[in-house]
C-alpha cells in the first residue's frame, strides 16, 4: 500500500507540474508567439489562459501598446549650412507580432537607431526657416522616413513623430533677433509714412474746404484757443485776425515796389548823354573785301 500511495502521489505531482508548465496567461494588451522546437507557429495566441505543449513549446509575449520613445538630441547641418541640435519623440506600436519578433532583434533599439539617422537626414534636406516655421511638414517627412523600413519588414507602425526642440547657436540667435528687430522697424516706418500720407490728404481736403469759407478758419482758430485754455497751462494765446496780416503784407509789397522803381530818362537828356567821341571811333577808310585784293 505504501508503494502504491507513493506512486500515485508522484503521478499527481507530475500532473500538477505538467499542468502548470502547460498553462500561460496572456494579457489583453499582449499577443503570444509560440515556438515549437524552435519553429514559429502561425497561430498567434490571443489574450486569456492558453495551453501549450510542455518542453516542446516556448511562448514569447509581445506587447501591442503604443510606446513613446524619445530620440536623443542630434547634431545636424541644415540645407543653408546652419549647425543646430534637434531632438524628437516617436510614438510606435507593434502591428505584426511575428515579424517584430522574428525579423528583427530587439526592435525598440532598432526603431531608435532608424529614428536617429532619419532625423539627421530630414534636417539636412530642410533649411532653417522651414524647420522653424513649418513643423508639420518636417514631422510628416520624419514619420514617412522612419515608417518605411519598419512597418512592412518589422511589423512596427510609426503612429506619430514630433520635433521637440531646436537648439540654435548663440550667434544665430543674436542674428535672428537683429533681423526680427529690423523687420519690426521697417513695418513701423511704413505704417508711420502711410499715416502721414493719409493725414496730408485729409489736411489738403480741409484746406480746400476752409479756403471756400474764410469764417471756418476763424472758427478753427477759436477752437484751438479753447483747446489750449482747457489744459490749464501758462501759455498765453492772442488771436490775431488773418485779414489784418494780409493787409500789412499787401502794404509792405506796394512800399517796396515804389522804392525800387526808377524813372526813365527824358528826351531832352538823351542827346547830352551821348559822348562826342563816338564818331571818332568810326574809321574814315573802309577796307576793301578780300575778293577785291585777289582781283
Amino acid at each position: 500500500m505504501n508503494t502504491v500511495g507513493v506512486v500515485l502521489l508522484s503521478i499527481g505531482v507530475f500532473v500538477v507540474v505538467l499542468a502548470l508548465l502547460s498553462l500561460r496567461l496572456v494579457q489583453q494588451y499582449e499577443r503570444g508567439i509560440v515556438f515549437r522546437f524552435g519553429r514559429v507557429l502561425d497561430n498567434v495566441r490571443q489574450p486569456g489562459l492558453r495551453v501549450i505543449v510542455p518542453i516542446a513549446d516556448r511562448m514569447t509575449k509581445v506587447s501591442l501598446q503604443t510606446v513613446v520613445m524619445g530620440v536623443p538630441a542630434q547634431g545636424a547641418i541644415t540645407l543653408d549650412n546652419v549647425t543646430l541640435t534637434v531632438d524628437a519623440v516617436v510614438y510606435y506600436r507593434v502591428v505584426d507580432p511575428i515579424k517584430a519578433l522574428v525579423n528583427v532583434r530587439d526592435y525598440p533599439r532598432a526603431v531608435l537607431q532608424v529614428a536617429q539617422t532619419s532625423l539627421r537626414s530630414v534636417i539636412g534636406r530642410a533649411d532653417l526657416d522651414t524647420l522653424l516655421s513649418d513643423r508639420e511638414r518636417i514631422n510628416s517627412e520624419l514619420k514617412a522616413a522612419i515608417d518605411a523600413p519598419t512597418e512592412k519588414p518589422w511589423g512596427v507602425l510609426i503612429e506619430r513623430v514630433e520635433v521637440k526642440d531646436v537648439a540654435l547657436p548663440d550667434s544665430m540667435k543674436r542674428s535672428m533677433s537683429r533681423q526680427a528687430e529690423a523687420e519690426r522697424e521697417r513695418r513701423a516706418r511704413i505704417i508711420a509714412a502711410d499715416g502721414e500720407f493719409q493725414a496730408s490728404r485729409r489736411l489738403a481736403d480741409a484746406a480746400r474746404a476752409m479756403s471756400a469759407t474764410p469764417a471756418a478758419l476763424q472758427l478753427r482758430l477759436l477752437q484751438t484757443v479753447v483747446d489750449v485754455a482747457a489744459e490749464k497751462n501758462s501759455t498765453l494765446v492772442m488771436p490775431f485776425p488773418v485779414e489784418l496780416l494780409r493787409f500789412f503784407d499787401r502794404a509792405t509789397k506796394s512800399t517796396v515796389d515804389e522804392a525800387t522803381w526808377i524813372a526813365p530818362p527824358s528826351p531832352e537828356t538823351i542827346p547830352a548823354a551821348i559822348p562826342e567821341t563816338i564818331p571818332a571811333a568810326i574809321p574814315e577808310t573802309i577796307p576793301e573785301p578780300v575778293g577785291a585784293l585777289a582781283r
